[in-house]
């Protein structure tokens, strides 16, 4: 499905973070109202650098309490047990009916390592080495048990058809896994990975696992720039291109309202700031800058991070989303129901699956 300006379809998704905020009802009323936008999916940072609630258990709240909008929490591969990660997602994946997405990230300070007794953080590029690893097994787990795998014949005592359940072996650098999972596979087949691939270190990651891909850039030509990178290495590691979505990820401040973009902002693009590009205007010029992104081709879509969350995220959907839909340039409805349908990506087929097709 394609848009009529010979584009992608433009894909929104907005951060759902409030500092501060630890009993989960802002979240749950945030995620309702970037619903009632028709946004792809939100997402929910977390460190272990930082106290908070868990990403992920808020989401898997906020999966109750929506019921189209993807729901895509941080979870770090560092310090973590691949084999507990992906059955959380799985199991995520399952409770929103398929709308899940996991956010990749890594734990890179000396204090996090310190949490778990641990020595002095590893590099960056070894980091995302592990976190490639974490990502690979990960996707080996979700296709260890088969669609249908399940029986459930409890009275014969045949809960799960055995020849659909396949050991992954899988050894990393820093751990190994027997598989399979225990969690069903996921709705989607694989949960929808996102990597914020603005450094250099996170970018063979993403170009090798992600569905989605986050660049803070604060011009056109330079997230155009690292789209044309990403694809070209997605291409290298024998995936078709066109199935990485990269979106541009920008702070958002529309405390003016309808005033002007300042110098630097709107018309002239965002501007950088130590927290990564910031817009700050009304939410008619911020549709501008949307609707000049996506057609120029420079990106898919756009991730906005508000400033102030309670404000933002209302003047995002009520009024930038709202004109974007007028004009034709983001849907009005959901045609799907899953995070794939979302992002017209297809549902990954099971590659255990074909193996034993194949030798059949």
């Amino acid at each position: 499905m394609t848009s009529t300006h010979g584009r992608g379809l433009l894909h929104l998704a907005a951060a759902l973070d409030h500092e501060a905020a630890y009993d989960g009802a802002r979240h749950l009323e945030s995620a309702r109202l970037a619903e009632r936008g028709g946004l792809d999916f939100v997402t929910l940072g977390d460190s272990f650098a930082r106290p908070g609630p868990d990403a992920l258990a808020v989401l898997s709240r906020a999966a109750t309490a929506t019921t189209r909008i993807g729901l895509v929490p941080a979870v770090t591969t560092t310090h973590t047990e691949p084999f507990r990660v992906q059955a959380a997602l799985a199991t995520l994946d399952w409770v929103s009916r398929g709308r899940a997405g996991w956010w990749i990230d890594v734990s890179r300070t000396d204090d996090e390592a310190r949490l778990f007794g641990r020595g002095p953080a590893a590099p960056a590029a070894a980091l995302w080495r592990e976190a490639g690893e974490v990502a690979e097994v990960a996707g080996l787990l979700w296709d260890s048990r088969e669609d249908g795998a399940e029986t459930g014949d409890p009275a014969g005592g045949r809960l799960v058809d055995r020849a659909r359940l396949h050991p992954v072996d899988y050894t990393g650098t820093g751990f190994s896994v027997r598989g399979p999972s225990l969690v069903p596979r996921p709705p989607q087949g694989h949960p929808v990975r996102l990597v914020d691939a603005t450094e250099e270190a996170a970018r063979a990651v993403a170009a090798r696992h992600a569905d989605v891909a986050l660049v803070r850039a604060a011009s056109p030509a330079q997230a155009a720039a690292v789209r044309d990178q990403l694809r070209a290495s997605a291409s290298e590691f024998g995936r078709n291109p066109d199935g990485l979505r990269v979106l541009a990820c920008l702070l958002v401040d529309l405390g003016d309202g309808e005033r002007a973009a300042e110098r630097g902002h709107g018309g002239g693009g965002p501007r950088q700031t130590v927290r990564g590009p910031l817009y700050r205007g009304g939410p008619v010029d911020l549709a501008e800058l949307i609707a000049r992104w996506h057609t120029a081709g420079v990106v898919d879509g756009f991730h906005l991070v508000p400033v102030e969350p309670g404000r933002d995220l209302e003047r995002l959907v009520n009024g930038t989303v709202a004109l974007l839909q007028h004009r034709g340039l983001f849907r009005t409805f959901y045609p799907g129901s899953t995070l794939r349908e979302h992002l017209d990506l297809p549902r990954p087929a099971n590659r255990y699956a074909a193996t034993a097709g194949s030798t059949s």
